[in-house]
This record gives C-alpha cells, sequence and structure tokens, in this order.
C-alpha cells in the first residue's frame, strides 16, 4: 500500500482545512517545493496536491507552485482541485502531474469523465468526497443529490482504475479513518482505491493495508507530529 502525504494549496502555501471548513483554515508551511522534498526524503514515492481555490471557485490559481512541486520533488504526483474541463487536464498533464484527479466535474457530468478515461487512461483518477454517504462537490461547499455507492458503481462501470474517496467528516479531525466506509467498498468494487481522511494513527495504516487498500493520504496528522511519515511508509511496506 502507497501512503501519500498530502499538500493542499491556498494561496501558494501548504494548509490545512477542518473537516472541509475554508473558515477553519492552518497555514502550515509556506514553501510547498521545500515541504515535497522532505517527503521524498522520509521515503514517499506519491504526493497528493490538491488547489484548494480551484476545487471551491474552478481554475488553477496554484498551478505554479504545483509545477514547481513536480519539476522539483522527485515523486510521483496525483493533483486535483478545478480540473473541469479537458484544457486544465491537459496542462497539469503536459506539466507532469501523473494523475489528475476529477471532483466537481465527474459527479456533474459523467460522461466527461468517460471520454477523458478513453483518452487518457489510468491518468484519470476520480475524488468521491462523501458527506453522509453523500456526494459532495465545489472544494466540499455543497452536496450533490449522488450517493457515494451508486456513484462508484458508475465510475466502475466506465473504467475508472483508480477512486480518493474522502470522509469529509473526518478530515482534519483526528478521528481515525473511516474503516467500515473503505471496507464496504473494497468488497462491492474492483477499482484502486485510496483512503482520505481522518488518517492519523500507525493503526489505521496496518488496518487500511489489511483491507487491501491501494494507498492512503495522510494530512494534518503528519503537520501536527502525530504520525512518523518515514515509519508510516515503512508500515505500509511490510
Amino acid at each position: 500500500m502507497f501512503v501519500l502525504p498530502a499538500i493542499d494549496l491556498f494561496e501558494k502555501k501548504a494548509v490545512r482545512l477542518y473537516k472541509g471548513e475554508y473558515s477553519k483554515m492552518t497555514v502550515y508551511n509556506e514553501d510547498p517545493p521545500k515541504l515535497a522534498s522532505a517527503f521524498r526524503e522520509a521515503g514517499a514515492e506519491w504526493l497528493h496536491i490538491v488547489d484548494l481555490e480551484g476545487a471551491k471557485c474552478g481554475g488553477t490559481p496554484n498551478f505554479d507552485i504545483a509545477a514547481k512541486i513536480v519539476r522539483t520533488s522527485g515523486l510521483s504526483i496525483e493533483l486535483g482541485g478545478g480540473l473541469r474541463d479537458e484544457e486544465t487536464i491537459l496542462r497539469y498533464l503536459d506539466a507532469g502531474v501523473n494523475r489528475v484527479i476529477l471532483g466537481t466535474a465527474a459527479a456533474n457530468n459523467l460522461n466527461f469523465v468517460s471520454d477523458m478515461v478513453a483518452k487518457y487512461g489510468e491518468a484519470i483518477a476520480v475524488g468521491v468526497d462523501l458527506r453522509d454517504g453523500m456526494v459532495a462537490v465545489k472544494g466540499w461547499t455543497e452536496t450533490s443529490g449522488l450517493s457515494g455507492m451508486d456513484f462508484c458503481k458508475s465510475l466502475q462501470e466506465i473504467g475508472v482504475r483508480t477512486v480518493i474517496c474522502t470522509d469529509i467528516a473526518r478530515d482534519g479531525a483526528m478521528a481515525g479513518a473511516n474503516r467500515a466506509l473503505y471496507g464496504e467498498l473494497q468488497a462491492a468494487f474492483s477499482m484502486n482505491f485510496i483512503a482520505s481522511g481522518g488518517v492519523s494513527t500507525l493503526d489505521d495504516i496496518r488496518a487500511l493495508k489489511e483491507l487491501g487498500l491501494y494507498g492512503a493520504i495522510i494530512g494534518k496528522a503528519y503537520y501536527t507530529g502525530a504520525i512518523d511519515l518515514k515509519e508510516a511508509i515503512l508500515e505500509a511496506a511490510k
């Protein structure tokens, strides 16, 4: 299982939100490229980046800093936030991002996702962000009428290989990963699932690995020192 440290970008800084609320933002690092290099030195292979401004409003306000991370980190990069058309997808892929994450665009237009998967294959991932079992969109500021399980079923049918699934209620809350949710997803589908939200202990890492998840994202737990990234990576590799 891969452990993916996370960098959430807002005004070119690494920040964390509490349960997806922009009013509850903490700035943790003002040099994201340097931070990404530290992740690599700790043994990370992948990095998870979210442009929080892009996620909320669309567009690519943090493109330049994200591109610098891609150039200098030596890590494989997955990135989401504001990718709502093919032009933006291509801009990031051309910059060297390995996997782009569609969120709002996927929930609003499944045909668009299908077209992008047909064109770009495994470089297209989808973020399934859940609030009370329902898919949230626009930087988690709105909830759609889609159930998470129904949405995942549709994604598998159109050939999506990787899904980043976030339990919003646990994101930034240090409450532990929602193991029941990820167990249910693993049992129901054959896609690669990456757990996000609440992953805050080595026990979480062990449990998610035992469930067979493809990856686990560590955010606030790293920034607060609750979990040692190097230890988590070693645990996931056992």
